[in-house]
């Protein structure tokens, strides 16, 4: 969970998370073992004492970056915290409340099931979702389309949050972007990552990429919604420099 100046929604993030219980193991026979790890990414309002106390919990670690680098690096710290710790499987969930813990079980099923190496969330394939900018549904159709046609994925929501990994798909990405352009990075990645086959050895295969239904519940800008156009410009250049690489 990456956090940047989320005082005043931090606490009930991690309150909404502890209501839904952890999604079932394979064949249901228990539930799996979650752990929270927060990455306060240089916050100047309360957040990192929130952080804090909630790090005295055994089932939270935390990461503190003494600035602000944004996003991407946020996200790259978490994954080498999460990794370091044993994870098998690694999910994405912002502190902002636009998301819902929820959808965790059917975003991880994919990945339980034994059918994706990875998961990306759309906020567009019939979820409910708070009705807001209509530019900003423009540009996100504009950036998904020009990632897919650079990608070849038919994604419809390459900018959701909610993403979740199995470890060999992180251990094969390096993330380099420090703010938002991370969510095309992480897809155009994707796209070109090849994993070790099961069934041959010494052979590889694609990534297996799947996209499941989630809500939202998206922030104005008077609720703290931090992202701008000048995001989507360098989204659409992420793209770009990803996709052609």
């Amino acid at each position: 969970m990456p956090v940047y100046n989320e005082e005043a929604t931090l606490a009930e993030a991690v309150a909404r998370l502890d209501a839904v219980p952890a999604p079932a193991t394979p064949g249901g026979s228990g539930s799996l073992e979650r752990r929270l790890i927060l990455v306060d990414d240089g916050s100047t309002d309360g957040t990192p004492r929130i952080v804090r106390l909630l790090g005295e919990r055994p089932d939270v670690l935390t990461v503190i970056h003494k600035r602000n680098m944004g996003k991407g690096a946020a996200l790259r710290s978490g994954f080498a915290a999460a990794l370091a710790d044993g994870a098998d499987v690694v999910l994405i969930h912002d502190a902002d409340l636009e998301y819902d813990p929820a959808d965790h079980a059917p975003l991880l099923r994919p990945i339980l099931d034994g059918r994706a190496d990875a998961v990306i969330g759309t906020r567009f394939l019939g979820q409910t979702h708070r009705v807001l900018y209509y530019w900003h549904s423009v540009a996100n159709r504009v950036i998904t389309t020009l990632s897919n046609m650079l990608t070849n994925l038919n994604l419809t929501d390459v900018e959701c949050c909610l993403k979740a990994f199995r470890r060999e798909t992180l251990e094969g990405i390096r993330v380099e972007e420090d703010r938002f352009g991370v969510e095309p990075e992480l897809v155009a990645k994707l796209s070109r990552l090849r994993l070790p086959r099961e069934d041959r050895m010494g052979e590889t295969r694609p990534a297996r990429i799947y996209e499941v239904p989630v809500s939202y519940a998206g922030r104005t800008y008077a609720e703290g919604k931090k992202i701008t156009w000048r995001d989507g410009v360098a989204a659409a250049w992420c793209i770009l420099k990803y996709g052609l690489k």
